[in-house]
């Protein structure tokens, strides 16, 4: 190292006000947070907390490129192991992929670095859940590569009601986490009183978790609370990749056989290549029954462009609905997204309709909320190629948003993890991997109506304040070199 490099990271340690990590801190807390992050998905998902203690004290770096750096190779640890799936799709660009995921990370890093550095230690604590619920909300909702699975709250998918997801949602819950991971007493300077306080909220809060009372109907911010069970809704499915139409119609038969009760089936994402055909129509006519199936509403006649959607077909095997994907995914060929979003008024009540990846985005299932919806329709393709991985990790969704808002999910998938989610986000019903033919029943109890958790109210302040010290942060970066150094010398007379 030359002594110009020396003085200036020796400089650069003299003016922060907190502790920076040394060389050895930084493998201890990356290896910290990337061996909890693991853990929490996939044994036991409070480890979340430590994960999040641990990117907190990554964030005492000496210098913004410390910082930078570590989300960078920290990102790569998670997301590289998590995200796997994402080579056996897209080859050697998912590297590029992990590391707009790791990014996030980064960003979330430097930011809170520099809250830290310029607010000090006190209130840079308290700016930290703002911050990462900000970043956050951002990677997962706000920009094109929008992508929310490897989040804090997707880790309580196993038990969400006690998770406090109800009320908090899973953004809520990350925010609560970082509050506590910020303010953990583990330091030197901490005093008994501060250890005593923070270990009794931690321990109040788990032991409410668990209490008889935790399950009861949490207060959400929609203009009415769905106490009471409106209906019963039976409704099946059955897995099916790539199959024409004859194999479907065959399938169809068995299911009925199975399930003559069931007053709605449904088939996946993509079970067709265009609407759905004339036979299958015909069965529902036969059969009295109704069915909702994923294919392609084109939009012109050569065919060269369509929307991703989901069909309803009555009794009378006319076409009675249709929504199509709000958002495709990106860099496939899933169609244009849908012109709008409707709820359809059936039988057993207002019934949210939403295609595949739709549900992983709450911008997308709040507005069927906000429209009524009593229980939601998933029609979903993960291909069998994509592997168990990839559907392990999209299985954990259902359960969390049906637990949000308060009503059952009835998730259908091509080969697998098909779900019916009860309205507490307990998962009543699954069908395997890859279970070709597989079948999926069940019976929802449908709510008089969902609501939404107090996070999508809280994100904004939380989106809010990280593009403000975002702007702070560019501003102080950008001034001259001469004002930064008068700054310093101003520092050290005083």
């Amino acid at each position: 190292m030359s002594v110009s490099t020396e003085t200036a990271v020796c400089s650069a340690r003299a003016f922060v006000p907190f502790r920076p990590l040394t060389l050895r801190g930084f493998i201890a807390w990356g290896l910290g947070a990337a061996a909890a992050l693991h853990v929490a998905y996939e044994f036991f998902p409070p480890a979340i907390l430590l994960f999040l203690f641990c990117i907190y004290q990554l964030a005492h770096a000496a210098t913004r490129p410390h910082a930078m750096y570590s989300g960078w190779v920290l990102g790569l640890l998670i997301y590289g192991p998590q995200l796997a799936f994402f080579w056996n799709i897209f080859g050697f660009a998912a590297v590029a992929l992990w590391l707009v995921l790791a990014t996030w990370l980064s960003a979330y890093l430097v930011l809170q670095r520099f809250a830290l550095l310029k607010l000090g230690p006190q209130l840079g604590a308290w700016a930290a859940p703002f911050l990462w619920t900000g970043v956050e909300y951002f990677r997962s909702e706000l920009y094109y590569l929008r992508f929310s699975w490897v989040n804090v709250g997707y880790a309580f998918s196993p038990f969400p009601q006690q998770a406090f997801i109800p009320w908090l949602g899973m953004y809520g819950i990350g925010f609560l986490l970082m509050l506590f991971a910020a303010h953990a007493p583990f330091h030197r300077t901490a005093t008994r009183q501060q250890k005593l306080i923070w270990t009794t909220a931690l321990a109040l809060a788990a032991i409410a978790a668990f209490l008889p009372g935790s399950s009861a109907e949490p207060e959400r911010f929609s203009p009415k609370r769905g106490n009471a069970i409106g209906t019963q809704l039976k409704i099946a499915g059955v897995q099916l990749e790539f199959a024409d139409e004859r194999t479907v119609v065959a399938e169809l038969d068995k299911l009925l056989a199975k399930c003559p009760d069931a007053n709605l089936f449904v088939l996946s994402e993509y079970t067709f290549s265009g609407p759905v055909p004339s036979p299958v129509k015909s069965w529902c006519a036969t059969n009295r029954k109704y069915l909702i199936a994923g294919g392609k509403d084109y939009l012109d006649a050569s065919e060269s462009e369509f929307r991703n959607t989901a069909f309803v077909i009555d009794p009378e095997g006319r076409e009675i609905f249709k929504q199509a994907k709000a958002v495709p995914i990106q860099f496939f060929k899933d169609g244009q997204p849908a012109a709008e979003q409707n709820v359809w008024n059936s039988p057993w009540g207002k019934l949210g309709v939403c295609v595949c990846y739709d549900l992983s985005y709450t911008r997308v299932t709040d507005e069927l909320i906000r429209q009524g919806a009593q229980a939601i329709v998933v029609p979903t393709m993960d291909v069998e190629d994509w592997g168990e991985r990839q559907h392990h990790l999209h299985a954990r969704v259902a359960p969390v948003r049906a637990a949000e808002y308060g009503v059952p999910i009835f998730r259908l998938c091509s080969s697998g993890l098909s779900q019916a989610v009860n309205r507490d986000g307990t998962v009543q019903a699954t069908a395997p991997f890859p279970g070709q033919g597989a079948t999926l029943e069940a019976t929802l109890e449908v709510p008089e109506r969902g609501g939404l958790p107090m996070d999508r109210i809280l994100v904004w302040p939380c989106v809010g304040i990280s593009v403000s010290l975002l702007v702070w942060h560019l501003l102080h970066s950008f001034r001259p070199a001469r004002h930064r150094t008068h700054a310093r010398i101003s520092a050290e007379r005083r």
